[in-house]
């Protein structure tokens, strides 16, 4: 059977997920593009992919709610109408808790969009995907899970845990899937930024600025066509998680 060129993106509507969703689309994929609220920009990167002559389908689903979750990639395979060979898991939620503040309705929101949905999901993909057919999932985490940051302990947990189920599901999924994940910096200002804040925090890596998303797509890219390469996470962070200036060691 010839590999199709179909994948569902997660959080497609907007941000990282949306540049990832036009790209693919730039390489020939047929792309889900999965959103919760937002459904205007989620029409929207569908027209985009459907006006450069691939096919595109938005699929609303709440991540949260695991019977949504389940029932994602069988959706969007019949939307598609045919078998998923790509699954990136980029919807997340990223809100600030502290260990000591932390309560139970942030801890299982993180848990549950951020690490069982793509769990879920990743189960369902390989279970659905042909025989004799190969696939790739690329999960979106983040540099923390090389430097931890307390001030987002749930969320930090959450892409902890995402990060171990790359490495356990490229074990698991071997040979017929390469699971693998990219761990962005700063790359796009948040709602709780202002633009200064997020220059600063840009300049403060080691390279003096964060990744492009050009350069975050590259890297899907890369992971799609290295055959070899399975259980990694590139850092694109300018060097953030290799930051060594603790107050303890600063001088003049």
């Amino acid at each position: 059977m010839q590999t199709p060129k179909t994948a569902l993106v997660t959080g497609a509507s907007r941000r990282i997920g949306r540049a990832i969703a036009l790209d693919l689309a730039n390489k020939g994929y047929d792309v889900a593009v999965h959103y919760h609220g937002s459904a205007d920009e989620a029409e929207e990167v569908v027209n985009l992919i459907q006006v450069g002559g691939e096919n595109a389908v938005a699929l609303q689903a709440d991540l949260a709610n695991p019977e949504e979750t389940l029932g994602l990639i069988e959706a969007a395979e019949n939307a598609l109408g045919q078998p998923l060979t790509l699954l990136v898991n980029n919807a997340s939620v990223f809100e600030r808790d502290e260990a000591h503040t932390f309560n139970i309705a942030s801890w299982d929101e993180h848990l549950s969009v951020n690490l069982r949905a793509p769990a879920l999901l990743s189960q369902a993909f390989a279970a659905r995907l042909p025989a004799g057919v190969k696939g790739s999932i690329i999960n979106l985490i983040d540099q923390r899970v090389l430097k931890p940051n307390p001030q987002y302990f749930s969320y930090t947990v959450s892409k902890n845990g995402l990060w171990g189920i790359t490495k356990t599901l490229a074990q698991a999924l071997a040979p017929n899937i390469r699971v693998n994940a990219i761990g962005p910096g700063p790359t796009l200002q948040n709602v709780r930024q202002t633009s200064e804040m997020f220059e600063e925090e840009a300049a403060k890596t080691l390279l003096c600025q964060g990744p492009a998303l050009e350069e975050i797509c590259g890297a899907v890219r890369f992971l799609l066509e290295t055959p070899s390469l399975t259980g990694q996470m590139i850092a694109l962070d300018g060097g953030q998680h290799l930051a060594w200036q603790t107050p303890d060691i600063l001088e003049d």
